[in-house]
């Protein structure tokens, strides 16, 4: 078994350890959601929640996590013997991996003994921020490619080796065809693609690599053709193609792009090529699609500007006490005000697309679809949502239900709704 139990913040501890010293364990509800959409967001995508649910319960501490604490001289023997007990055997509530969401949504909520809720507080937004970031930006990425081939590139130069999983795995699960990933595509049994190197092609010089290429890898051929001269390297091709070799695609990675895929295309048609599709990377983005939405182009390779969110690289995520015995718990500082108790999201629709949202108390019938689904009871795993295939299932079926200006790169409100149930003035004090 692997432990995590050091994978959290100081803080929670000795938080932790003062709750248990004081008797205070009774039973809290922290709720997980981002207040406020980016500017550059529209919607988000849950994320990060399949691989919560898989490590949570690695969520321990070992011998050796055990003697570093020891070591700080923080923490007395007693809780480093409740650490050395500790398992999460409480309850969560979750919005399933690859629904769409909005702010102020209750993503997750931990429902366990004070202590133990707490000291799961950066793990779980760690797991959530990352996962929902990632995805969100894919997302947005498929939104503006309009049925174009989209392909992870972005391992090389993503914030890890874990965040480039992560990262792959959220592309396949919003709409993206493949990732170069080959770790990813291991774990998570991705599909993996790719074509060749500039590297490659100065060692065997073109014409080389692109026969050594095929006679290889025929099924799956695209030449990489600006090494040197774009259009010189497309008139190779085109004669490889009549001599028995040719390529399924090319790709461009660097130049006057909208002029040079115009050039291709008409090389390449003129030449009974038709079947051949152009392939861009190098610097792609949502916006750069959407600016080249009209342009000759079949797909995109897309790498660093994904993995790292480029636009918008973090959501302002909060995991906040919302309830503790029983009773209401909320901020009300400003700007930062927060809404007690366990919550319901209800979602309403208007002739086939998402109307407004509407969050309630936790146990609140009303007449919309519920998102927030009971997903651990005691410890005791409810359900599993499946893999990719699962999460890109849910996600096309609500993206085929989001209104069409939420797919558009214009900053677009969506209203989402709060029970007057939940505002925190009705649980002050009399006289406050």
């Amino acid at each position: 078994m692997e432990f995590h139990g050091l994978k959290t913040d100081l803080y929670e501890l000795t938080m932790a350890q003062i709750y248990l010293e004081k008797g205070l364990n009774k039973k809290a509800v922290f709720s997980i959601f981002v207040r406020n959409l980016p500017k550059e967001r529209n919607f988000l995508v849950v994320g990060g929640l399949n691989n919560l649910l898989r490590d949570i319960f690695e969520f321990r501490f070992g011998k050796e996590e055990l003697s570093y604490l020891k070591s700080l001289n923080l923490f007395k023997g007693w809780f480093l013997d409740w650490l050395e007990e500790f398992s999460f055997k409480g309850n969560i509530y979750a919005i399933p991996e690859g629904r769409i969401v909005f702010n102020e949504e209750p993503i997750v909520q931990i429902e366990a003994e004070l202590p133990v809720a707490q000291i799961l507080e950066t793990f779980v937004m760690n797991r959530i921020h990352l996962g929902t970031l990632l995805a969100s930006k894919a997302a947005r990425i498929y939104s503006v490619a309009k049925g174009k081939i989209l392909v992870d590139f972005g391992c090389r130069r993503a914030h890890g080796f874990e965040a480039a999983n992560e990262a792959a795995y959220a592309a396949l699960s919003t709409g993206w065809n493949a990732t170069s990933n080959l770790e990813a595509g291991k774990i998570y049994g991705l599909p993996v693609s790719g074509t060749m190197a500039h590297s490659y092609i100065m060692v065997l010089g073109e014409e080389n690599a692109f026969k050594e290429f095929y006679r290889h890898y025929s099924d799956k051929a695209i030449y990489l053709v600006d090494t040197y001269d774009v259009l010189k390297a497309v008139e190779l091709t085109v004669k490889l193609a009549k001599e028995g070799y040719k390529p399924i695609g090319v790709r461009i990675d660097s130049g006057d792009i909208p002029t040079l895929v115009k050039k291709v295309r008409e090389l390449l048609d003129r030449n009974g090529l038709q079947d051949i599709k152009i392939i861009v990377s190098g610097g792609i983005d949502e916006y750069k699609i959407h600016e080249w939405r009209d342009l000759p182009i079949d797909g995109y390779g897309i790498g660093t500007k994904f993995t790292t969110s480029s636009d918008r690289p973090y959501l302002d995520i909060a995991y906040k006490l919302v309830e503790y015995d029983g009773q209401p718990k909320f901020k009300l500082s400003e700007g930062k005000k927060t809404y007690p108790f366990k919550k319901q999201v209800y979602r309403f629709y208007s002739q086939g697309k998402f109307h407004y949202d509407f969050i309630t108390r936790y146990g609140t019938e009303v007449e919309g679809e519920p998102l927030v689904e009971p997903v651990i009871s005691e410890g005791i795993l409810l359900k599993e949502f499946g893999g990719w295939k699962e999460t890109r299932e849910r996600f096309l079926k609500d993206f085929e239900h989001l209104p069409e200006d939420l797919k558009k790169l214009k900053k677009v409100e969506y209203e989402v709704q709060i029970d007057p149930i939940l505002e925190p003035e009705n649980y002050l004090p009399k006289g406050s």
